[in-house]
């Protein structure tokens, strides 16, 4: 089986996540950036990466998960929140709802926390007002940020490998 595995990271978390689902891949499979435009043709399963923005795929992904059409897929993502949370539930059904609208069948789905990156937290605090959540820095969200700032750790990697392995033997 032939697989490609499609990543777009800003602060290197989600790059972590694939590098270890690809290293689940069998022989002759890809690992590739968003940004080097990989050809989904000719795969078996495409895996789609990304780092969640405004409860979706960042807009590097999203292009990339709107071009695949009748194709065999799964996806990960990372996000500052709980991958419990509701906002990643959310973002799961959003990505799911964007595969299946092409045509495409989902064999899984992989969430993981990670580090939000500085200068997105810093361009929040200037662009919003300061009565928006996301604008302030509450003890609460200052403990999640801190929380977030230690994934993707071992842990979360070896799951990523678990999901890889589980899509693996769906897609077979």
């Amino acid at each position: 089986m032939k697989t490609l595995t499609v990543y777009s990271s800003l602060t290197g978390n989600t790059q972590k996540v694939a590098e270890a689902v690809h290293g689940i891949m069998p022989p002759g499979s890809q690992l590739a950036s968003v940004k080097d435009d990989p050809d989904p043709q000719g795969y078996d399963l495409v895996v789609v990466g990304f780092w969640v923005d405004k409860g979706q795929p960042d807009a590097a992904a999203l292009r990339f998960l709107n071009q695949l059409s009748r194709r065999r897929t799964a996806f990960f993502f990372t996000l500052g929140a709980c991958p419990e949370s509701e906002h990643a539930q959310e973002a799961a059904d959003e990505t799911a709802k964007i595969l299946e609208q092409g045509g495409n069948q989902v064999l899984g789905h992989f969430r993981c926390q990670g580090k939000v990156d500085p200068a997105l937290l810093e361009k929040m605090k200037k662009m919003l007002p300061p009565d928006n959540p996301h604008a302030q820095m509450t003890p609460e969200r200052q403990a999640r940020l801190e929380e977030a700032a230690k994934h993707p750790n071992e842990a979360d990697l070896e799951k990523a490998k678990i999901f890889a392995a589980e899509i693996l033997q769906k897609a077979s």
